[in-house]
């Protein structure tokens, strides 16, 4: 079985898509998933490709145990549509320019990260420019929504050795 590619974008990938990257990394990690179910992050923008993420967003994301060191800002390219099946947007803005830029030929999924959440809110904010706590609400959103869209998935594509 060829694995399932789940891809985050939102616009640098330094705050939003690589904290989706590394908490949903580790909630397929938990369920013993990572055979089945391959996660990256990309941005659309290319201002910070080869950083590490914002260290507001790392710090916040190891206070809750998970570690985003090893990730590194890439910008997303034609060949992400080839790799994953699901590309997930953290805003409007960024699942227009993925819509763009989408091949003829994708039969994906490209919809906004948030649908697969639990709370009401279409778009994950981008703290860049905010305060500590917005760090706090991104991982907040973040969470419930990649236990939506992992539960989704497991529901979906009848994965093997799930469990909740």
């Amino acid at each position: 079985m060829k694995p399932i590619g789940v891809l985050f974008v939102c616009l640098g990938n330094i705050c939003r898509s690589p904290t989706a990257h590394g908490v949903f990394q580790q909630h397929v990690i938990q369920r013993g998933l990572c055979d089945v179910i391959r996660v990256d992050s990309a941005g659309t923008g290319d201002w910070h490709v080869g950083h590490q993420p914002d260290r507001r967003s790392a710090a916040a994301a190891l206070q809750r145990g998970y570690d985003l060191d090893t990730l590194r800002a890439r910008q997303i390219a034609v060949q992400d549509f080839r790799e994953h099946d699901y590309i997930l947007a953290m805003d409007a803005q960024n699942l227009r320019d993925l819509q763009r830029l989408q091949p003829a030929d994708f039969d994906g999924e490209l919809a906004l990260f948030l649908s697969y959440g639990s709370r009401g809110v279409r778009e994950v904010p981008d703290p860049y420019y905010g305060e500590s706590d917005g760090f706090e609400h991104v991982l907040d959103l973040v969470e419930d929504a990649a236990d939506g869209l992992l539960n989704e998935l497991v529901r979906r594509h009848r994965l093997p050795g799930a469990h909740g």
